[in-house]
């Protein structure tokens, strides 16, 4: 029996979808509210107000669309908590030889913490935002599933959210056939943002450049070191191992006449090893700071569909409980450059698009 008020807090980013997010809750019957997250003021972190969202502009959008709807808004200042939650650990996992990915950060310590938090001080039942996902509740346990429009679905960076969020979190844009769906709706109430531009890439980090932004942020210069091959053997030099991921071929500045891709990174040492594609396919991993939606635990193995970065399509694997929480993940065919830092997300291997649970990608195996 459904017996929560029909209160909801709009996380409202200026965009499109979240713009469209508040119609439908409005539209749904909700008393809603408005409220957008300021992270960052750019001139902190070196960014022109052109260049990237969360600027002043954005908010004026949104504001100007909660204004259309009748809809009261406020923002929210949490540049502090973007600081030391997202930030911060983004520095400190390139740092560590990780590979960050901090929109998924951003949603569990932002938009389903803090933003949930703020909205009960407000006295709002639920947070709605304009993430392509679908909630749906099944023996009394809240399951996040992936969107309607697959080539939207962003199931992968909501991993993170507990039964007690997905208990109070709305997306409406789930149920959404296509973007262009959105966008025309958005027209068809001549919404401000319509055909606003989507942000690809890292809010903080627009240009793609995030060794040239860690280096300005921090005041600090990344000193350069050794390229090795599989023997260990110096075969180069390069510019700080903090630049390169695992898996790339370009910008390594080697003449070998062969390619070579990077395959480790020893940053105690400041060394990168390099070689053939063939080393950078893994058949396991181990993962840790698991979460669980499916079910409670993993009490026993389990087949599933897992992927272990946001592009990639899932491929079928076995889980298996391991000491402290964590996880070995065994995918029937070997994967190329798991990489420590991201998150390995695992799917029902019906092929449904629930989500298990995922966690944080430690190591590569095999």
């Amino acid at each position: 029996m459904e017996n929560k008020n029909k209160t909801a807090l709009i996380a409202m980013s200026g965009g499109v979808d979240s713009s469209v997010t508040a119609y439908l809750m409005k539209e749904a019957g909700f008393d809603c509210m408005g409220a957008n997250m300021r992270l960052y003021h750019n001139e902190d972190i070196g960014l022109s107000i052109f260049k990237t969202c969360c600027t002043q502009s954005d908010i004026d959008d949104a504001a100007s669309v909660a204004q259309r709807l009748g809809m009261p808004f406020e923002v929210k200042d949490f540049t502090s908590d973007f600081k030391r939650e997202v930030i911060d650990k983004f520095i400190r996992t390139y740092e560590e030889g990780g590979t960050p990915n901090p929109c998924i950060d951003c949603n569990r310590c932002l938009k389903f913490r803090r933003l949930m938090d703020f909205a009960k001080e407000k006295g709002m039942e639920y947070v709605a935002t304009g993430h392509y996902a679908r909630v749906e509740e099944k023996d009394g346990r809240f399951l996040l599933r992936k969107a309607k429009d697959l080539s939207k679905d962003q199931t992968y960076v909501l991993y993170t959210l507990t039964q007690e969020e997905l208990s109070h979190v709305k997306f409406p844009l789930g149920e959404m056939e296509s973007k262009e769906e959105t966008r025309q709706l958005a027209e068809k109430l001549g919404l401000i943002n319509a055909h606003k531009r989507e942000s690809q890439d890292i809010c903080f980090v627009p240009d793609g450049d995030y060794v040239g932004f860690m280096e300005k942020y921090q005041g600090k210069k990344y000193q350069p070191g050794a390229f090795l091959d599989l023997h260990g053997q110096t075969i180069g030099q390069h510019r700080g191992a903090v630049h390169y991921t695992l898996g790339q071929r370009k910008g390594l500045g080697l003449a070998l006449g062969e390619p070579v891709y990077v395959c480790a990174k020893d940053m105690a040492k400041n060394t990168v090893t390099v070689g053939p594609e063939a080393a950078l396919f893994h058949r396991e991993l181990i993962a840790g700071d698991m979460n669980w939606i499916y079910l409670p635990e993993l009490k026993e193995p389990l087949e599933v569909l897992a992927k272990t970065r946001y592009n990639q399509k899932e491929q079928p694997a076995t889980v298996y409980p391991e000491a402290n929480g964590k996880i070995r993940l065994a995918f029937r065919d070997p994967q190329r450059a798991i990489t420590p830092g991201q998150a390995a997300v695992l799917y029902t291997a019906d092929g449904e698009g629930y989500v298990v649970g995922g966690g944080t990608i430690e190591k590569a195996l095999n």
